[in-house]
């Protein structure tokens, strides 16, 4: 497979997107589903190589290109909104041949700045995928300090929470916090800024937008629904941006690596039986498409193969994802 041309209709530039397609090859005549669909990178591609593709997304901004899709492709691209951590019954439950999950925030979602993803422009404090529910504005006008806290630290691997999450509080008893930038001030009044270093409020707003969407628990309930989902033989791909869902993803597939060492004076447990065989090592992008998108540089891909044991029963404690009380 020679690579996947850029489509310039594309705003969204998908990462790693010549390894994706090719982690869930052959792809002539497969069913594919698309669980995150975004501005159709993927999906478009999949379909250049002959697949079937049912698209799923939870964000009503991306229905321009799915209606574009869908009048290019109508006998082989169907889309249907929802979240993808339901995506074996929101793909009817027939088994499939191939998932792609692309997880996190998409780059045309930042550079709306009505959205409220991003400390880089102003607007309201939302960050809402589906635009509905909680939003980031609740949340830091509502949780109390440790609790504030205890997300920014576990959602976000923020050190210096605790110091955010008392110059926030102090800050809201004036007025509530209301717009994205507002909020990136007081974090970098709290822990100052480095030249060179990252913003301070990258993780910050990270965390915000993880409990927003509830983001791990979508992550964990989607992998289970693409083990019910795919057929034996069925290819999974995983894109993740930061340790924290790769980490997941990896004990997702492989749990016997992840689990704690036995001793050897207690009676050993029976392994299970392996869902995922093939399990390819962690791919990050090249040089090449570093210099074209910048995005990448955080992104990595895990792939795997599903074998024929049958689907485990969700288990949302089991792989690590941080829970917090409050939060979402």
């Amino acid at each position: 497979m020679g690579p996947v041309p850029d489509s310039p209709d594309i705003p969204h530039l998908p990462v790693l997107l010549n390894e994706v397609v090719a982690a869930l090859q052959p792809l002539a005549g497969a069913r594919i589903v698309d669980g995150t669909f975004g501005a159709g990178g993927y999906s478009r591609a999949l379909l250049a190589q002959g697949a079937s593709v049912i698209a799923i997304d939870r964000d009503p901004s991306v229905m321009p290109h799915a209606e574009r899709l869908t009048q290019e492709f109508p006998d082989r691209f169907c889309f249907v909104p929802g979240v993808f951590s339901e995506l074996d019954a929101v793909a009817g439950g027939e088994p499939v041949d191939g998932v792609v999950l692309d997880i996190g925030v998409s780059s045309m979602q930042l550079d709306e700045a009505e959205r409220g993803f991003s400390f880089m422009r102003d607007g309201p404090l939302d960050m809402r995928m589906a635009a509905d529910g909680v939003s980031a504005a609740d949340l830091v006008n509502s949780l109390d300090e440790t609790e504030l806290a205890n997300l920014l630290f576990a959602y976000g691997e923020e050190r210096k929470s605790r110091r955010i999450a008392h110059t926030i509080v102090t800050a809201r008893a004036a007025a509530p916090i209301a717009t994205t930038t507002e909020l990136a001030r007081l974090i970098e009044k709290a822990i100052g800024r480095k030249p060179g270093d990252a913003h301070p409020a990258t993780r910050s707003f990270q965390a915000l937008r993880i409990a927003v969407n509830a983001e791990f628990d979508q992550l964990v309930e989607g992998l289970f629904a693409s083990e019910r989902l795919l057929g034996q033989g069925g290819r999974l791909a995983v894109v993740t941006f930061h340790s924290l869902e790769d980490r997941i993803v990896k004990r997702f597939l492989d749990p016997e690596k992840s689990a704690p060492v036995q001793s050897r004076h207690l009676p050993q447990a029976v392994a299970e039986e392996r869902r995922w065989s093939e399990i390819a090592k962690a791919v990050r992008a090249g040089t090449a498409e570093l210099a074209r998108n910048p995005r990448s540089r955080s992104a990595t891909l895990r792939r795997a193969r599903r074998t024929g044991a049958p689907p485990r029963a969700v288990r949302l404690d089991c792989l690590g994802a941080p829970r917090i009380r409050g939060a979402a």
